[in-house]
């Protein structure tokens, strides 16, 4: 099973060449022969077509010579990654992106310049012109980071009629109802779910009921959790939990957040304290609770995934250059680091292949 990874090729003193890709062994959960796939300018967070061997990545696209933020589409080949095409999404890149249910459109938020995009996918798999383009604006009570609208990622729901943004300027993940015969967005009512302000919404997971939704919270180090009303497309807010230690007084911040594909227990990791934190889920309203912290043997853990079996946890320390497995105990949802670490440059994002 084939594994690709975004990296930062021009931030952080990177010496990357594009993405990465790794064999994976689901069986040992050890990861393997590491090459480039495709050489490119900041392809930080990838997106894997549902249904064809297809990826799609944030970074930068050349128009007229000159790069630009965008969003590029590959073919996935035997021998790589080919560069198919690219829009392009501004002067300022995008930061997130995901392929609807239905295979059809990429959105992706643009964390600078506040704006959330739908782009078609044409039948060669190629990206055409936006269908819809969102602009947020705002701001909140952190001068520093929540100035203006700083929209962080975006999500769809199982039924592919609501997508989620949360935005880390605005202290709110918003709410819009989309399209999928358009590849529109439009906004929902409720707009959005509010956060504690200065908290900051990062990043997004449903669990597997579709029930509840975890939303991890960068600035004041938490994790909300939510009802969900599939009808509606509402979010409820029913508790905020912390995700470090009280007796940790340095500096943090979360990124990335997971359920485990069980639906028994939550995980997210911290950037400073270089852990993925544990929470049990209390199956009847959702809420957590605290089970522990593990070391991700690295530093600034940015991004995680699990694998398609759910038996294995991959995590990308960003400044430490490397990719750290993790065995999932069955019974009690604990991590087992595996012996075996690979080295990619300034690594961000990591995807799984299900078309290999």
């Amino acid at each position: 099973m084939d594994v690709y990874i975004g990296t930062y090729t021009t931030r952080y003193a990177s010496k990357g060449e594009g993405m990465y890709a790794a064999t994976f062994d689901p069986e040992s959960g050890s990861l393997s022969n590491v090459r480039v796939a495709a050489s490119a300018v900041d392809p930080s967070f990838l997106s894997i077509h549902p249904t064809l061997p297809l990826l799609y990545a944030v970074g930068q696209v050349n128009v007229d010579g000159k790069h630009r933020g965008g969003i590029n589409a590959y073919a996935i080949e035997a021998k790589g990654l080919r560069l198919v095409n690219g829009q392009p999404t501004g002067d300022r890149g995008p930061c997130h992106l995901i392929v609807d249910g239905g295979g059809n459109y990429v959105l992706c938020t643009v964390y600078e310049a506040g704006i959330v995009y739908s782009l078609p996918i044409e039948r060669d798999g190629s990206l055409g012109e936006h269908t819809s383009a969102v602009q947020h604006e705002g701001s909140s009570v952190n001068a520093a980071r929540q100035d203006s609208a700083h929209p962080h990622s975006i999500n769809l729901d199982s039924e592919n009629r609501f997508a989620f943004v949360c935005d880390l300027g605005l202290d709110r993940t918003m709410i819009y109802r989309f399209d999928a015969a358009t590849g529109t967005l439009a906004p929902n009512d409720p707009s959005n779910a509010p956060a504690v302000p200065g908290a900051g919404p990062r990043h997004f997971a449903f669990h597997p009921s579709g029930r509840f939704a975890y939303v991890i919270n960068e600035l004041d180090e938490t994790v909300s959790v939510f009802s969900y009303d599939i009808e509606k497309g509402a979010l409820e807010e029913r508790q905020t939990i912390s995700t470090l230690p009280e007796d940790f007084n340095e500096e943090s911040w979360c990124a990335d957040i997971h359920v485990a594909s069980t639906g028994k227990y939550v995980y997210g990791s911290n950037r400073g304290h270089d852990s993925i934190v544990q929470y049990e889920v209390d199956p009847i309203d959702g809420t957590l609770v605290l089970v522990g912290w593990e070391s991700t043997r690295g530093q600034w853990p940015r991004n995680f995934a699990i694998d398609p079996t759910g038996n294995y946890i991959l995590v990308a320390n960003q400044k430490t250059n490397s990719i750290v497995s993790f065995r999932i105990e069955p019974e009690s949802g604990a991590l087992q680091a595996n012996d075996d670490v690979i080295s990619v440059p300034c690594p961000v994002c990591i995807a799984f292949s299900p078309t290999t």
